[in-house]
């Protein structure tokens, strides 16, 4: 089981979480629990770190850490409170690490991966002891391991570090004999290299390390527990009608993640996948509703489309030029150019011409992409590069698509009879996603086109 931020934010969500754990565990289940920090701790992390390395003023430092004391502390008491002198102590044992290598990244006014990488597991480290104590609590033996003890060995990739495969046989040896006399509880979103040095997995870590150890231990089943009651057809502060998937399926939810949809990270779906493992999406706060299940396949429902998605902040690159029509290297160029800046291309898209290829990155790198390609135009390579931030890319995702006739037919006419203009599309082969760029004030109103298009609010009759 994995409870992310929100449902450990605080006192009430803790004893919520335990109620699941403990209702599971004495049902006779094995249970490794995964924790994140408490909602909105690393963030706050990731910020004073920033501040302190730019000057700011170090009287911050007690501030911050005094906030987060009485903020774990408040949550052991309510929810452990035979426990709060033992685990307070080990609270203040990890405050005060915290507090000297911030005040060391203050004296230093530098902040480097490594640094910033352990800086930010203490929101895990401290809410683990928590988690822990309250499962205590409850009379549930349990104990805590870091990423690192629990046998998750990465890549040295501060921030977005990666599993190696070294990994499945640490976590079993170390995890799977914990299990017949003990509940876990596990620090989400870290794991160590081989020589020792913390590092973070990024985007939804926390996820990837519940599915690297339901992989590794065989786990039947691994629930992501979080604060929705399961992954949803779109978004419902966009779809008011949204409604839960019961059951979708890996590629699906990887098409969904990739194009911004809140839910697992494609690389926290690899594990389970590889396992064929049971992934449900349940909801903290409504345990009882049945939530998405994420399986290997599944049957065809009416619908060739199964959700909608777009991504906000997001710059549309436009290469063109007749220079480039049969001139061999240029696609390869323009990718070096943009991999040796750190750019990553999100959607491509090429005209049969040869004479245009579009591309959709992050914001934030409009500027460096456009930087990085200058070069093409001074070499005479391409005629022109443009860039457009205003924009989003909206993704229709189903595994209905794939050989279904006239998909990209409806949802084209339903966008322009709704008065939508499509700027760039991209289709990949597996056909479970069809892809297209328009103006951002016009991604709401494609997203509820199609939603209504596609009737997503009506349950399958199958």
């Amino acid at each position: 089981m994995k409870f992310g931020g929100t449902s450990v934010a605080d006192g009430g969500s803790v004893s919520r979480v335990v109620d699941i754990v403990e209702s599971c565990y004495r049902a006779g289940n094995e249970v490794a629990v995964v924790v994140s920090a408490q909602r909105g701790v690393t963030d706050q992390l990731i910020a004073i770190a920033s501040e302190l390395a730019n000057n700011h003023n170090s009287d911050e430092i007690g501030r911050f850490i005094n906030s987060l004391r009485v903020r774990h502390g408040k949550v052991l008491l309510e929810t452990a409170e035979d426990y709060a002198d033992e685990v307070g102590i080990l609270l203040e044992e990890q405050l005060c690490n915290l507090e000297n290598i911030l005040t060391a990244v203050h004296n230093l006014r530098e902040l480097t991966p490594r640094s910033r990488d352990y800086i930010i597991t203490f929101g895990e480290r401290l809410n683990s002891l928590v988690v822990s104590a309250a499962l205590k609590q409850r009379g549930i033996p349990s104990m805590i391991l870091d990423g690192c003890e629990a046998g998750i060995v990465t890549t040295a990739s501060h921030g977005e570090a990666v599993a190696i495969p070294a990994s499945e046989g640490k976590i079993k040896s170390r995890v799977l004999p914990l299990l017949t006399n003990t509940v876990p509880v596990i620090m989400g979103f870290m794991g160590c290299t081989e020589k020792g040095v913390v590092t973070t997995l990024g985007r939804s870590g926390s996820d990837y390390s519940a599915a690297l150890i339901g992989a590794a231990i065989d786990a039947d089943e691994i629930v992501i527990w979080t604060d929705v009651d399961g992954i949803m057809t779109s978004d419902p502060r966009i779809i008011n009608d949204a409604r839960v998937i019961p059951v979708i399926s890996y590629h699906e939810v990887m098409e969904l993640s990739y194009f911004g949809a809140k839910v697992m990270h494609p690389r926290s779906i690899e594990p389970a996948m590889k396992k064929d493992i049971l992934v449900r999406v349940k909801n903290t706060f409504n345990p009882d509703h049945p939530g998405t299940a994420i399986v290997r396949g599944q049957k065809r429902d009416s619908r060739v489309v199964k959700a909608l998605t777009y991504i906000e902040k997001v710059a549309l690159v436009n290469i063109c030029g007749a220079q480039m029509i049969g001139r061999p290297g240029v696609a390869k160029a323009i990718f070096t150019l943009l991999a040796d800046r750190d750019i990553n291309v999100m959607m491509i898209s090429q005209g049969s011409s040869e004479a245009n290829i579009s591309l959709v990155i992050d914001e934030s790198q409009e500027d460096a992409a456009k930087e990085a390609l200058s070069v093409l135009v001074a070499e005479g390579r391409v005629r022109e590069v443009t860039t457009n931030s205003d924009v989003c890319a909206v993704a229709v995702v189903g595994a209905g698509m794939a050989g279904a006739r006239g998909t990209g037919g409806r949802i084209f006419s339903a966008l322009g009879n709704g008065g939508v203009n499509v700027m760039m599309i991209s289709q990949g082969s597996s056909e479970l996603n069809i892809s297209f760029v328009v103006t951002k004030a016009d991604g709401p109103k494609a997203v509820r086109i199609l939603h209504d298009e596609f009737r997503l609010s009506e349950e399958d009759n199958g």
